[in-house]
């Protein structure tokens, strides 16, 4: 099955803009991390990726992405306020020591009614929990959505002049 069929309907969730800044923060490399590249690349907007771990050079070399490494999971990723227009948490989530933290900086980075998504593989997390977790830090209208196989993926929305109003 090719990148295109597998991820169609994720695909759908995203409408890339000119000037458009996307954000993956998560492990490895993968058919998304791709998706996101040539998307952005598409649009000529800006791809940045934050990597726990360290991942095969191999994997970086087909993306067209800024890349920031991460040593641990006790540790934030960077970015700048009001930067982005999608936040994407894949594979990281549930093995982050300071989750209040991850969402704090996602809600910064992320522009007024931008989206953060929360993809982890299936069971891994409590998804009533992080729906309320989303809450608590001010993303409004967290749903989740059955479009990856395999995978448990969370949508909030950052509102202008709710909550924190950054």
């Amino acid at each position: 099955m090719s990148l295109d069929t597998k991820l169609s309907q994720f695909r759908e969730l995203f409408n890339p803009l000119p000037g458009n800044r996307y954000l993956q923060v998560t492990t490895t490399p993968d058919d998304i991390t791709k998706l996101f590249s040539d998307m952005m690349e598409h649009v000529d907007g800006e791809f940045h990726l934050a990597l726990y771990g360290t991942p095969n050079e191999e994997e970086l070399a087909a993306i067209s992405a800024k890349v920031e490494r991460i040593l641990d999971f006790t540790s934030p990723f960077r970015a700048t306020p009001r930067d982005h227009d999608t936040v994407l948490l894949k594979d990281i989530f549930a093995a982050h020591q300071n989750k209040p933290m991850i969402l704090k900086l996602s809600y910064t980075t992320l522009a007024n009614t931008a989206n953060i998504i929360i993809m982890e593989k299936k069971g891994v997390m409590n998804t009533l929990e992080v729906m309320q977790m989303l809450e608590e830090h001010e993303f409004r209208s967290p749903n989740t959505i059955e479009i990856v196989e395999g995978y448990d993926l969370i949508v909030a929305k950052k509102m202008h002049m709710w909550g924190n109003g950054l």
